[in-house]
């Protein structure tokens, strides 16, 4: 299933939040050789993952991390505009109706369901979008994400990149729409109706701003 937590609701899950931090570590230092610091315990965290940000989670029957993303609103500090932001010519992008979405993470071994995974991830992300009145997601891509977003439906708008090859980043939009809902769900093989539900449970004081 689906949590929506806030980094001040991660203690009332510590193995979704061990195992959240340590995929992170593996796929982004271990894998990707980003140059990130780990903490003693061997996890991936950052100065954003102290700003109280709202983390998209899928956790697997077994209660451990299996996907995530991070989202934080854009009018406060971000890592685009704080790091990438000579990828838009130098120029911030804040508005109250775009968020950040960063740490795209899906956990280790799981080549076979990892399209699956990202997909799930995904439409919650639509989901999020959509009950939140967002218009657009911000974020930095590797190169090797391309091929996943097309496969997942989900395409971001390019707006600028940096690097060759693999070591390729680049910085996009994702739009928010319900025909953009219904895409990802579909190509994951999920009833949409399913997304509304994990947010209901997380969110119940928005239940009556269903997107349909």
């Amino acid at each position: 299933m689906i949590r929506y937590l806030y980094a001040n609701q991660l203690s009332q899950y510590p193995r979704l939040a061990e195992t959240m931090f340590r995929d992170r570590a593996s796929q982004f230092i271990d894998r990707l050789k980003w140059d990130l610091q780990t903490s003693a315990e061997g996890w991936e965290l950052d100065e954003y993952d102290r700003m109280n940000p709202l983390y998209v989670i899928l956790e697997g029957a077994d209660g451990a991390h299996a996907a995530s993303m991070r989202c934080l609103p854009s009018i406060g500090r971000t890592m685009v505009n704080d790091h990438f932001r000579h990828l838009n010519h130098g120029i911030a992008i804040r508005a109250p109706f775009i968020w950040e979405c960063t740490r795209f993470c899906i956990a280790p071994g799981a080549c076979s369901a990892a399209v699956n995974r990202a997909g799930a991830l995904m439409l919650a992300g639509q989901e999020l979008g959509l009950r939140f009145k967002l218009t657009r997601a911000l974020g930095v891509y590797d190169a090797s994400m391309i091929r996943i977003y097309h496969n997942i439906g989900w395409v971001p708008e390019f707006i600028g990149a940096e690097g060759e090859g693999h070591d390729r980043i680049c910085l996009g939009l994702w739009a928010f729409s319900p025909e953009l809902r219904d895409r990802v769900a579909e190509k994951a093989g999920l009833d949409p109706a399913i997304a509304a539900g994990w947010f209901d449970a997380a969110f119940p004081e928005r239940q009556s701003v269903a997107v349909a």
